[in-house]
């Protein structure tokens, strides 16, 4: 019976992406010697706020997600980011396995509005591994289930997450509005003959007395 367990070494942008996601990189350990065929692994991934301290700008920049500071206590809840597999090849005593995780830039969902609202530090994730083990036994192929109570922490220093968003939308951003918003914007946008969006929003800002 293999004696399993996880690490998490690292994590970067994934290389040559679409769209945003990052590689995170396992280490899986086994500890009898057991040749292992393969692992059919899945990861649930989870941002513990409550696991790191906010400057002022960026506890500022939080209270939308989880209200007034003086309620942190009960509101710095964990945040479930991601559900992951990966197909983990053959290895015996240990491997090195990347792991892909697609992201969003839509500062509407919470995670991110959360990884946007940090300038520095890390995030603090708690990845817990579930999954399908088969190895060899003695009578032959075995299987057997990935424990639920394996998990690992990993720190994620924020400049990770921001290296990843500024390699797809350089000093850029995204902005979630209703159908008739943005209809209404774009006339105004295309009334005006302005040219992109952010001339638009600064021409807006100045009317209501709030220039950038």
């Amino acid at each position: 019976m293999p004696d399993l367990s996880f690490a998490c070494t690292g994590a970067i942008p994934e290389p040559y992406s679409v769209s945003p996601s990052l590689q995170f990189m396992l280490r899986i350990n086994e500890a009898t010697g057991v040749r292992m065929h393969s692992i059919a692994l899945r990861c649930q991934i989870r941002i513990e706020p409550h696991k790191r301290r906010y400057d002022g700008n960026e506890a500022a920049r939080l209270i939308e997600l989880f209200g007034d500071t003086s309620r942190w206590g009960d509101t710095l809840k964990p945040m479930q980011l991601a559900m992951t597999t990966v197909m983990v090849t053959g290895f015996t005593d240990s491997i090195d396995v990347p792991m892909p995780v697609p992201l969003t830039a839509d500062i509407e969902v919470a995670t991110a509005k959360y990884f946007h609202g940090l300038d520095n530090g890390d995030i603090p994730l708690l990845m817990l591994f579930s999954g399908t083990a088969f190895y060899q036994g003695e009578a032959g192929l075995q299987v057997e289930l990935v424990p639920w109570h394996l998990e690992v922490s990993y720190p994620m220093p924020v400049t990770v997450w921001r290296a990843l968003m500024a390699e797809h939308f350089p000093d850029q951003t995204w902005l979630r509005l209703r159908t008739e918003t943005l209809n209404a914007v774009q006339r105004y946008r295309t009334d005006r003959g302005l040219i992109n969006w952010d001339d638009t929003l600064e021409e807006l800002l100045k009317k209501a007395g709030g220039a950038p």
